[in-house]
């Protein structure tokens, strides 16, 4: 990086996010470029470094809460700056971080909650799938909460039909800013791991691999590959969301993303009985509060029954 001179905010962002390129997730570098080009370049970039106070910071912040920005990509825009000015401190191009605590991301829309399907609606998106292009895709994520980088990055190889499992080594994404597909590891450590095959999912596996033998369909370098689209190449996931917002519509269910496959897995493994620890490691989360919190909701339809079930020993209680 040039130091002679006066660095200016694009100066360093252009070499923090080169590092960050080659250092972290595609997903994360997808991220900061975002917020970065969309929100803090107009505002930031023709800045002196040296010249850059949390109010400049905060003042960001704020446009976007007024222009109606969730609260979510607010707080991400701040991880940004944070951490590009943070990376300036490290490296002696500033003694502070002007992105400090005084600078608030807690403001914005409140994003609406992901919430799993209900077993009715369940019901309903799996008629609806029925001969769709993608019936395989969804009904896989069904079937193991696998995420949906996951299943594009699955290969024959990480399926074991003889001990019924699949084991997760890598993800999958399209990067649109160079229009190339990037092979990456799993969200964590805790990412790489073994998931046991319904006979559903087994199901899918085996009829896909039978399809695929009978057309030859999959392009050479994509040959190793288990979700394929009709040209014989991966599907993007901008293509899968696009096709589930029809579905929904279609079926008279609320519009919701491939991520929320993955709540209603989880949500109807615990309603099943199932360990939160065992699906702590099924879906890949290194902290088990990450599975609760996030991943699993209980239904309506869940509460009443479980409050029909206990009503006589609250009655009980009472002496009743």
């Amino acid at each position: 990086m040039e130091t002679t001179g006066e660095i200016q905010v694009k100066d360093l962002y252009h070499y923090w996010i080169g590092i960050k390129e080659v250092t972290v997730r595609p997903n994360t570098v997808r991220n900061y470029r975002e917020r970065y080009e969309k929100n803090i370049k107009s505002d930031m970039e023709k800045m002196g470094l040296k010249d850059v106070k949390p109010l400049h910071c905060q003042k960001i912040l704020n446009k976007m809460a007024e222009r109606g920005y969730a609260e979510s990509t607010i707080k991400q825009t701040r991880i940004t700056m944070s951490n590009m000015f943070d990376f300036a401190v490290q490296n002696d191009l500033l003694s502070k971080n002007p992105c400090n605590k005084a600078v608030k991301a807690n403001i914005g829309k409140e994003v609406t909650k992901k919430e799993a399907m209900t077993i009715s609606q369940q019901q309903k998106f799996l008629v609806a799938i029925r001969g769709n292009i993608y019936e395989d895709q969804y009904a896989f994520l069904l079937q193991t909460g696998l995420r949906t980088g996951e299943m594009m990055g699955l290969r024959w190889g990480d399926i074991d039909f003889e001990a019924g499992l699949l084991r997760v080594r890598q993800t999958l994404a399209y990067n649109y800013r160079i229009g190339e597909w990037k092979v990456g590891p799993p969200k964590s450590r805790a990412g790489y791991r073994s998931v046991p095959l319904t006979e559903a999912a087994a199901g899918i596996l085996r009829r896909r691999r039978e399809s695929l033998a009978k057309s030859g369909a999959a392009l050479p370098q994509w040959r190793d590959y288990v979700f394929l689209g009709e040209n014989g190449e991966p599907t993007k996931n901008s293509a899968y969301d696009a096709m589930l917002y029809k579905l929904c519509d279609r079926s008279g269910i609320p519009r919701f993303s491939m991520h929320a496959l993955r709540h209603t897995f989880a949500t109807r493994c615990i309603e099943a009985g199932m360990k939160p620890k065992t699906l702590q490691t099924i879906l890949g989360h290194s902290n088990i509060s990450v599975t609760m919190n996030l991943y699993v909701h209980t239904t309506e339809e869940e509460k009443i029954k479980e409050m029909q079930s206990v009503q006589l020993a609250l009655l009980l209680h009472r002496g009743c």
